[in-house]
């Protein structure tokens, strides 16, 4: 009875080390921390484009970015329709945003020799 149990102790702790060789060869904690601070970026920067970048642009445009759009009727239904295109040059703006920080990001890593290719 006590080879059984020693067994079974044996088996789960050969499963904890298998488990954290695993994380540790494909880097799978790395790449959960960097998907958190990418997450909390992409929160930044939605900010930066929500509440600096747009109401910069609105003094150039009539309104403010994020309600520029065209309505129309439709011709069948002649329920109005409207086109919201300024959500979409706001989701353009934070794009570009994002990856221009990505793009630096990786030059400076690069220079440093943690990037690879």
């Amino acid at each position: 009875m006590a080879d059984k149990i020693e067994k079974a102790s044996e088996s789960r702790k050969g499963f904890f080390k298998e488990f954290v060789d695993f994380l540790q060869t494909f880097g799978v904690i790395g790449l959960a921390i960097g998907f958190v601070i990418g997450l909390a970026s992409g929160n930044l920067v939605s900010s930066l484009v929500k509440d600096l970048i747009n109401p910069l642009i609105g003094l150039v445009l009539p309104g403010d970015l994020s309600t520029l759009g065209y309505s129309t009727n439709a011709t069948l239904s002649g329920k109005q329709v409207t086109f919201a295109y300024g959500d979409f040059i706001s989701s353009i703006i934070n794009f570009l945003v994002i990856a221009l920080v990505v793009f630096i990001a990786y030059k400076q890593l690069k220079k440093m020799g943690l990037a690879r290719v």
